[in-house]
């Protein structure tokens, strides 16, 4: 009987674990995801950094990338709790990058940059050009409205992606040109303005109904 209720508790525990996967969440942490490390938009400067080095390491920079967002998924809001900020008052202040990231990439304007080194290892390409500023603030404040599994899946998805896009950078800017990439960057940045807003709204009202 023990037995029976300790397996009835297993396969419930299961089932509800299993339902946190949500292909909803993950398609939209995937493209929130897509749109704020921009692959296709940093084209031009993969290129540039291939043409002074010779060569990029595609599967380091991908997997390095993958395990910087997955740890700060983690540890970032630990991180946070040490210095007495809640998850909520940080996607609020991460609502705020992801809109002035989408105003670039509307306007095709330049807010602030990341100086670029002159050699394409891990620092350039991992970090800061995948795994920056604006995608870290992104995971966090993902953090405060989906599980966890789907963001994981997410980012696996985005850093398959991103290893695809290092691997044939040359070919994608031959196949869509300066015009098909400067509509794609416009495109998903109307997409991450619209997702800042309903960011910004979400967790305001949480932090209005908490108390700042």
């Amino acid at each position: 009987m023990v037995q029976k209720v300790f397996l009835h508790v297993n396969l419930q525990s299961e089932k509800n674990s299993a339902m946190n996967f949500n292909f909803k969440e993950i398609a939209t942490a995937g493209m929130i995801l897509f749109a704020v490390i921009d692959i296709l938009g940093s084209i031009p400067v993969i290129i540039s950094l291939r043409k002074k080095v010779g060569h990029i390491q595609s599967e380091k920079a991908s997997l390095v990338a993958a395990c910087i967002m997955v740890a700060f998924l983690f540890v970032g809001e630990r991180i946070l709790s040490l210095i007495g900020i809640d998850v909520n008052s940080f996607a609020v202040a991460g609502s705020f990058i992801i809109f002035f990231l989408a105003i670039e990439m509307i306007l095709g304007i330049t807010l602030y940059r990341d100086d670029v080194p002159e050699t394409a290892s891990i620092v350039p390409i991992a970090f800061p050009l995948i795994a920056g500023a604006g995608t870290m603030t992104s995971l966090l404040a993902l953090r405060a409205e989906y599980h966890v599994e789907n963001i994981i899946v997410a980012i696996v998805l985005n850093v398959i992606f991103v290893y695809a896009v290092l691997k044939s950078s040359a070919k994608i800017e031959r196949v869509l040109g300066k015009n098909g990439l400067s509509i794609i960057r416009k495109v998903f940045g109307v997409v991450l303005l619209a997702i800042a807003v309903k960011l910004f709204a979400t967790n305001i009202n949480q932090l209005f109904e908490h108390g700042l």
